[in-house]
């Protein structure tokens, strides 16, 4: 299995695609960060869907790592998209027939491509919250924004706790990216439903009824990334709801694309 690992590996440090998907987790964790700063006075909002994060609330242990909780989501589609890709085009180009010529243990070359993109999903991640924690200790001053309390151990106690979510987020959006890239067997046809499932679908389905918010996988998985609402708002969702909820999806697409995978023919 870990001759996969290393084999999976070897393709996601492409130039091509590494470079270009750091890039874009550059590009957006700044953002996201930046505006956080920027805009703290603007009456339209400084956060997603037009919410404002005051200077108390940036003031907190926890404000420091508010731009980094927000990339989130972000990332989740990144990891998607990747894990989909680097699955489905093995059935694209034909390369999987020869990779179980050398292993034909299918639920071991399975894994070992999971924990490659793993790897890969952990290291986005962790440079998405270098580049965010940057934005946020270069700009903050300029906002008049605290950061005394940023370093303390609530903050750093803060930091792992959304360092944590965040992952398990990621690796839950990767994950459903992986089981379209099975069950569609193009990256183009897997890309594009995950896509447009989460950022259009699904925003449609809770503007129509807001409380499918509660039950759909693309929620749930961002709502762990934010840490959940908190205990108490009627129009949030729970963290450990989400988790739970967001864990069952996650679970049963990996036990069908897993017998799929062991029980299809490897061709496209």
């Amino acid at each position: 299995m870990w001759n996969v690992v290393i084999s999976e590996l070897r393709k996601l440090r492409r130039p091509t695609l590494f470079l270009g998907t750091m890039g874009a987790v550059v590009f957006f964790s700044a953002l996201f960060s930046s505006l956080l700063f920027l805009l703290i006075d603007s009456p339209d909002g400084n956060a997603d869907r037009g919410r404002m994060v005051g200077r108390e609330v940036l003031s907190l242990a926890a404000g420091g790592v508010q731009g980094f909780s927000s990339v989130g989501g972000f990332l989740g589609i990144i990891a998607l998209c990747v894990f989909a890709a680097q699955t489905a085009q093995e059935y694209t180009y034909g390369t999987l027939r020869n990779i179980l010529v050398r292993q034909p243990g299918r639920l071991r070359v399975l894994a070992g491509k999971f924990i490659a993109m793993k790897l890969f999903a952990i290291v986005m991640i962790i440079l998405s919250a270098l580049v965010s924690l940057s934005a946020s200790f270069i700009l903050a001053p300029r906002a008049k924004v605290s950061t005394d309390l940023w370093l303390s151990a609530d903050g750093r106690h803060a930091l792992l706790t959304t360092f944590i979510n965040i992952i398990i987020s990621v690796i839950g959006f990767g994950t459903i990216g992986m089981v379209l890239g099975l069950l569609l067997r193009s990256p183009i046809s897997a890309i594009s439903f995950g896509v447009l499932w989460l950022l259009i679908v699904e925003n449609l389905l809770i503007a129509v009824k807001n409380s499918l918010q509660n039950w759909l996988p693309g929620a749930q998985l961002a709502s762990i990334a934010s840490g959940g609402a908190p205990t108490g708002p009627a129009n949030g969702i729970q963290y450990s709801h989400a988790l739970f909820v967001g864990g069952i999806y996650v679970a049963i697409g990996a036990v069908i694309a897993s017998y799929l995978f062991v029980r299809r023919d490897v061709s496209n």
